[in-house]
């Protein structure tokens, strides 16, 4: 595919969101944690407008680049010609939580094997795994409703997710919010992680429970364990690897 370079028609602080946004796009797709054409990555564009960019509907994570993104509105109307379409559906989960949460730079929802049934089972989230320590410290749950397509669900599902950073789809998958790509990415990788060690764990003997006193303040640890950077210890790292993959998501 052609896709006409936006780098000397947008602003550079919305270039340098678009170079991440495709970033996280690739990376998830090499971790595994894609769904064919669905699911959404959504990042807010600085400013009092609430514009955002987000995939256009059609491309595999592995196709998207920085130009490729189509800005939107709060109702995902398009904002910039593009020849790609936009699914206002799948935005429903993102503009209701772009809506209450300033702080969300950017939210991020998988449908990942692990993630979708951890979802399903009752317990949730198990104390298991240091992994599990970091999103049990700011996790919520939203009951399955459907596909998510209808605005009547968005006051439930922001007063669900309320200040928390992990949300658990029930039956349906995961989502991250954070400050930055950066932080969502992290998030994601540490929520999936627990999925997958909780699965595999669950597949052997007794299990053990993390203390619960260790639960507490854990915002404060990840903070030590990453010398005060947060995601930014290990974005610099990723994006090295999404060059590697394929430089091309950067055009």
């Amino acid at each position: 595919m052609h896709i006409p370079s936006l780098k000397e028609v947008v602003s550079a602080e919305e270039w340098a969101l678009r170079c991440d946004l495709a970033a996280a796009y690739r990376l998830v797709a090499a971790y595994g944690w894609s769904d064919l054409v669905f699911t959404h990555i959504s990042a807010r564009i600085p400013g009092p407008e609430h514009h955002f960019l987000i995939n256009p509907y059609g491309l595999m994570f592995d196709e998207i680049t920085a130009s490729s993104l189509v800005r939107v509105d709060q109702d995902c109307h398009k904002l910039s010609d593009s020849p790609f379409p936009v699914n206002p559906a799948g935005f429903v989960i993102h503009s209701a939580i772009h809506a209450v949460r300033e702080d969300a730079g950017c939210v991020l929802h998988t449908h990942s094997r692990a993630g979708v049934a951890v979802s399903a089972q009752k317990c949730g989230v198990l104390p298991i795994s240091q992994q599990s320590t970091f999103v049990l410290g700011s996790l919520a749950y939203h009951a399955y409703e459907g596909v998510a397509l209808r605005d009547e669900e968005k006051p439930r599902l922001q007063a669900d997710l309320g200040t928390a950073n992990y949300l658990m789809l029930r039956n349906h998958g995961l989502l991250t919010v954070g400050k930055t790509i950066a932080e969502a990415f992290l998030n994601m990788y540490i929520f999936e992680a627990t999925c997958r060690i909780q699965l595999d764990a669950q597949a052997g003997g007794e299990l053990v429970h993390v203390n619960p006193k260790i639960l507490e303040g854990m915002a404060g640890v990840m903070k030590t364990a990453t010398a005060g950077q947060g995601a930014n210890l290990a974005w610099p790292a990723l994006l090295r690897k999404a060059e590697r993959l394929d430089p091309g998501y950067k055009t």
